[in-house]
């Protein structure tokens, strides 16, 4: 048995040796080191040995498993080591080389900033709140009761703890109020979230905007005026604004704005 061991070495040997590319590197490896191999088939034999030669037949069994795997591996190497050298020869390291794309802010991104810059400059502070909010500070502080159909639970995405996605930063507005007292004077740009039917206008996510401003002698001419600026700095000084009185169950009094300016024809 030693002869057939030393007789398969050289055959396993010489066909690895002779293998010029993975697959039939993977081939030899099946055919010698595989569960029907022929090393495994060899070491069967052992049953017919007697028990003082096992020993000796089976440590040189196992260094030729070892001596196998151990060529084996390294041809593996040799043949990655040498696709990678033929793909990199059709590289010209001397071309220079593909400058990264630069990405860019989000054009909503980009309108949130641009907004935010506007306000501050007619000294309003930017407040922030939590998007899961409590059904008192969406709701209820809102003088929006139980029945009012803006609780509509199917225009609403309602957690099983009670709570829910905000369908609107006024949430902030009354976090703000509760947490300072007047004068108040913030803007609330925010996600906010309903179960809108998803079509070109609509998403269950939108971006909001909203203004607070709370303090001693404040009128709907201050919202006019301000409303005025923000369109005229956003738009241009040629932007025409109108507004109409308008119909919300959520506010009294209620304006629809109309913009109409050259910069989006």
């Amino acid at each position: 048995m030693e002869t057939q061991i030393e007789a398969l070495r050289i055959e396993a040997l010489s066909a690895i040796a002779e293998a010029s590319d993975a697959a039939s590197l993977k081939e030899a490896r099946v055919r010698f080191l595989g569960k029907t191999g022929s090393i495994s088939l060899l070491s069967e034999g052992m049953r017919s040995l007697t028990k003082e030669e096992r020993p000796l037949i089976g440590k040189l069994l196992n260094e030729l498993r070892v001596a196998v795997t151990v060529v084996l591996d390294e041809k593996n190497a040799a043949l990655a080591a040498q696709a990678d050298a033929t793909a990199l020869a059709t590289i010209d390291s001397s071309l220079p080389g593909t400058a990264p794309e630069a990405g860019s802010l989000h054009p909503l991104t980009l309108l949130v900033d641009r907004t935010v810059q506007i306000f501050r400059r007619l000294g309003f502070a930017i407040a922030d709140g939590p998007d899961i909010e409590t059904e008192w500070h969406c709701f209820d502080a809102l003088n929006t009761p139980a029945d009012h159909p803006a609780r509509n639970e199917q225009d609403t995405f309602y957690l099983p703890d009670g709570r829910l996605l905000r369908t609107h930063t006024s949430s902030i507005q009354i976090r703000t109020m509760v947490a300072n007292p007047p004068p108040i004077r913030i803007i609330a740009p925010g996600a906010a979230y309903r179960r809108d039917e998803v079509d070109a206008t609509h998403l269950a996510q939108f971006t909001q905007m909203e203004g607070l401003y709370v303090a001693p002698g404040v009128s709907l001419a201050d919202l006019k005026g301000t409303i005025e600026f923000f369109f005229h700095e956003l738009f241009g000084p040629g932007t025409e604004i109108r507004f109409r009185p308008h119909f919300f169950p959520f506010t009294e009094p209620s304006y629809e704005i109309d913009i109409r300016t050259e910069s989006l024809d």
